[in-house]
């Protein structure tokens, strides 16, 4: 049976901790040069939106993992968190 439902999902991707983040910290350095004072512990990272068709949420879940772990995210330096953010619009 074709999955019957198209889900929305958000994938998280950043840095585990303990890896060094360069970009993180450059933009951290910066803030304060724009009067953007009090600003710390930044880390840089990226975030990925799609749809995907499944049967239902926990298997929408299910695959956007599966997608985050294999193409989306290096597991040897970078967590991702998968979010499975409601139903896809029609449109």
């Amino acid at each position: 049976m074709a999955p019957t439902q198209r889900f929305t999902l958000l994938v998280e991707v950043q840095l585990r901790a303990g890896i060094s983040d360069p970009q993180g910290a450059t933009i951290e350095r910066a803030l304060p040069g724009i009067g953007l004072d009090g600003v710390s512990r930044v880390r840089a990272g990226k975030a990925f939106r799609f749809e995907l068709s499944a049967d239902d949420e926990a298997a929408a879940l299910l695959l956007g993992t599966q997608v985050a772990e294999r193409v989306l995210a290096n597991p040897v330096i970078e967590d991702a968190t998968v979010t499975v953010t409601g139903p896809a619009v029609a449109g």
